[in-house]
């Protein structure tokens, strides 16, 4: 099967692949470098706001 890689988009083979859905090691290790900046992010709701909302929901308890 033919995919192109995520990062370049160069084709590249599903099979025997050692990197995939990358073409490389060298693509594998740029996208893992673009998480670790936090380019890419996953749609939610901010940490803050949760720990605010708990907080509320704690004392309405009280």
């Amino acid at each position: 099967m033919q995919i192109r890689c995520p990062v370049c988009k160069k084709k590249t083979t599903w099979e025997e692949n050692p990197c995939r859905p990358f073409c490389s090691e060298r693509c594998k290790l740029i996208d893992l470098g673009k998480w670790a900046a936090e380019e890419y992010r996953v749609p939610g709701e901010e940490a803050e706001e949760r720990e605010e909302e708990k907080k509320a929901a704690n004392e309405n308890e009280a």
